[in-house]
């Protein structure tokens, strides 16, 4: 090969490492944003269960203003009861007292399994705030890690990057052109060295990105000239491998 393709070929393994460190970058700035979200999510769940046990509590106040009042129903009705003059009107105040008490003993009940929600759910936001203060001295910690290795993996990015300036300093624009724009489409990697594969019929060529066939042709013009031949199913810029070399 020549030096445009031997050119594109290194930049190609620059590209690898200059990508590799970016995704290194990244992945370490994510844990990051994923612990962030935890923490974020976390208190997200303790103000909808603080909300919650709010509505319980309210619940629960209008419940013991209803039985207070029935409290001085059932006071009214033990007045009336006293006052009764037949035994009808007696027996007939006496079912409405009897009515009013076991409605309040429902009511009084109801309030009691409302307590008990309110105090699960205040056991609930203790755990909830433990588990966030938990997650907050682990953010940190990570925060602080990922700062130390961001400085790492930048510096390294900018020493690959200043190399991969370099070697592409060295390629003609329209090459490199071509090198970018099938880069970006495949994640960077643009260059794909032609497979060989040998039986009785012969020898059988693949391109070694998408593994569909390459002509013979194409590999002989490879040997002889050095200018870029792209694959023409995934359009990569086809170099000879190690076997065609």
């Amino acid at each position: 090969m020549g030096p445009v393709l031997n050119g594109l070929t290194r930049l190609q393994s620059v590209e690898n490492r200059l990508r590799a460190g970016k995704a290194q970058l990244t992945r370490c700035r994510r844990n990051v944003v994923i612990q962030e979200n935890q923490v974020r999510s976390l208190q997200n769940a303790l103000e909808a269960k603080k909300e919650e046990i709010q509505l319980t509590k309210i619940q629960c106040d209008r419940l013991e203003l209803e039985l207070k009042s029935r409290d001085d129903e059932i006071a009214k009705w033990r007045a009336s009861l006293n006052s009764a003059k037949t035994n009808k009107e007696y027996a007939a105040v006496l079912t409405q007292l009897n009515t009013t008490k076991a409605d309040n003993s429902k009511i009084e009940s109801q309030i009691l399994e409302l307590l008990k929600d309110i105090e699960t759910d205040e056991a609930e936001c203790e755990d909830i705030q433990k588990q966030i203060d938990e997650q907050k001295q682990q953010l940190e910690k990570t925060r602080t890690e990922s700062e130390t290795l961001a400085g790492k993996y930048e510096a390294e990015i900018n020493k690959v990057q200043a190399e991969w300036d370099e070697v592409a300093q060295a390629i003609p624009s329209e090459p490199l052109e071509i090198f970018r724009r099938v880069a970006e489409t495949y994640d960077g990697h643009a260059v794909a060295a032609i497979e060989q594969q040998d039986d009785r019929k012969g020898a059988t060529y693949s391109c070694g990105g998408c593994f569909m066939g390459i002509t013979a042709e194409s590999v002989n013009m490879l040997m002889s000239k050095d200018e870029i031949i792209r694959c023409p199913n995934c359009t990569r810029i086809l170099v000879l491998g190690d076997s065609q070399v």
